[in-house]
């Protein structure tokens, strides 16, 4: 049986359309109900969707009254407060396109970024580094919050298909690239709903990530307002050490975040008690079977795991509906189209491995990529967008994740996945954190290593441990202790950066 996996055809996006006056629907029906909380150990910033649909058309009214073009580019230098989702829905009202970025990023990482998104207004948060010789006007956080009770301007509809927002992903390349989604985006993640979160209007689901990271935007903020629930976003500041009283006191149903962020809450807090929560949600990076297991044993709910990246957002997940079966993801989502594919770009067979493709029909796909054309058809091929994800697909469709196509390593010609080696070697009691990447050790050799946090152990110990577990071929050959892995801004294990700092100082021979 080949692997292709038809979920069927999700309802069309309606037209005309307007994905921030889709988001804020619910302030019709439950106007006083709170949308979003911010909260922290000494209390909470609460917005009802009454007051945050008039800030946002606030907001909106005052961009159109600047005279900006339509689709003009509004650049989002702001942290984690509540002014963020209110410029990002804002201009969406306005029919102006947000570019949503990491307010951890330099002044000449985002004066680079500027001169490729040529923004007509930055919106702007204190202590955020600003593009330099960017002529765009500034308005900062004083200008914004007077902007918010403004009248209250219609929101702009129009083709669903149009540009709605940008958001910048490091993609296969390690270079930023912007991913322009359209209006229907918001439209398609209704399928994440039950495919995913099982997500009610009663829920309270606390986000741990970062505003401009698309899992917190879309996960965090927008799903949860669309159906109608509360969005809880941890203030500025907040550990992950002090998620746990904020789940407990503000009676969060889900939670969702990063596996390095239940790694380091379980470290930290080996009996956990959450009466209210019904589940976790992961994504971002494979979560570990042993934090998942731990998880379960601690709080009595379950995590579930969801495939993605921001050019589709996700759509391959497990659920309450439809739990993944160990060690896969879970399955396509209700309305998407999938397929697993050789080197030939065709369908392999179920239980070979493949690259994960996704049907270029899927309303959730991205419109391309921002000024890369050339790239944006690299992706596309035939009726695909090429992911660059290695899975499996069973039997039954279930999608088992191997790691990027550039991750995979390279054992005497066999391509090993570097999670194989990482949940085999995270057996082990006294490591916390592994990383296995592959290592130059000379001009015309390469080894697979194990880079892992936790107590220091000797080689040859680790050595017999991987052999009880692996083949020989997938067996590490290098182990370094680590204090740290490097992580990137949103808690992924950066390979990359590890090999190359790795190899720096311990170049080929």
């Amino acid at each position: 049986m080949r692997a292709i996996f038809d979920e069927g055809a999700p309802p069309p996006c309606p037209a005309p359309f307007n994905l921030a006056a889709h988001v804020l629907a619910p302030a019709a029906c439950t106007p006083e109900k709170v949308a979003l909380a911010v909260i922290g150990p000494h209390g909470a910033e609460r917005w009802s969707y009454a007051r945050l649909e008039a800030a946002v058309r606030g907001l909106a009214a005052g961009l159109a009254q600047m005279g900006l073009a339509p689709g003009a580019r509004v650049l989002l230098r702001l942290g984690n407060g509540v002014e963020f989702p209110i410029g990002f829905l804002g201009a969406i009202a306005a029919g102006l396109v947000p570019v949503p970025t990491s307010a951890l990023l330099t002044t000449p990482e985002i004066t680079k970024l500027a001169a490729e998104i040529e923004p007509a207004v930055i919106l702007a948060g204190p202590g955020v580094a600003l593009p330099a010789d960017c002529a765009a006007p500034v308005l900062d956080l004083d200008a914004q919050r007077a902007l918010h009770e403004h009248a209250p301007a219609g929101y702009a509809l129009g083709d669903p298909d149009r540009p709605a927002y940008v958001v910048y992903t490091s993609g296969t390349s390690g270079n930023p690239r912007g991913v322009i989604h359209a209006h229907r985006a918001v439209w398609a993640r209704r399928m994440m709903w039950e495919g995913w979160y099982g997500l009610t209007p009663e829920d309270r689901l606390l986000h741990a990530g970062a505003f401009n990271w698309t899992y917190t935007l879309g996960t965090g903020l927008l799903d949860p307002w669309s159906i109608g629930a509360t969005a809880l976003i941890p203030a500025p500041g907040v550990r992950p050490a002090q998620l746990p009283l904020l789940l407990k006191r503000f009676d969060a149903t889900i939670f969702a975040a990063a596996p390095g962020v239940y790694r380091q809450m379980l470290r930290d807090y080996p009996h956990l008690v959450l009466p209210k929560l019904r589940h976790g949600l992961s994504a971002g990076e494979k979560m570990p079977e042993a934090t998942r297991a731990a998880w379960a044993e601690t709080t009595g709910t379950f995590v579930y795991e969801a495939l993605g990246m921001s050019e589709c957002s996700t759509f391959v997940s497990g659920s309450p509906a439809r739990p993944a079966p160990l060690p896969s993801s879970g399955y396509p989502q209700p309305g998407r189209r999938v397929a697993v594919l050789g080197p030939d770009l065709e369908p392999v067979q179920r239980g070979e491995p493949g690259q994960l493709a996704v049907s270029r029909r899927d309303p959730g796909l991205m419109l391309g990529y921002l000024k890369a054309e050339a790239e944006t058809a690299a992706r596309f091929h035939g009726e695909w967008f090429l992911t660059g994800d290695m899975v499996e697909m069973a039997a039954d469709g279930a999608i088992t994740y191997l790691g990027r196509d550039d991750d995979m390593l390279n054992a005497g010609g066999v391509r090993v996945s570097p999670l194989e080696v990482e949940r085999a070697l995270m057996e082990h009691p006294a490591i916390h954190e592994v990383a296995a990447t592959e290592i130059a050790i000379k001009a015309d050799t390469s080894v697979i290593a194990a880079f892992y946090t936790g107590e220091a152990l000797a080689e040859d110990q680790l050595a017999a441990f991987a052999a009880e577990r692996l083949a020989r071929y997938k067996q590490p050959r290098l182990y370094v202790h680590m204090d740290d892995l490097p992580k990137n801004p949103n808690g992924k294990l950066n390979r990359r950066q590890i090999r190359a700092s790795y190899e720096a100082g311990h170049g080929p021979a």
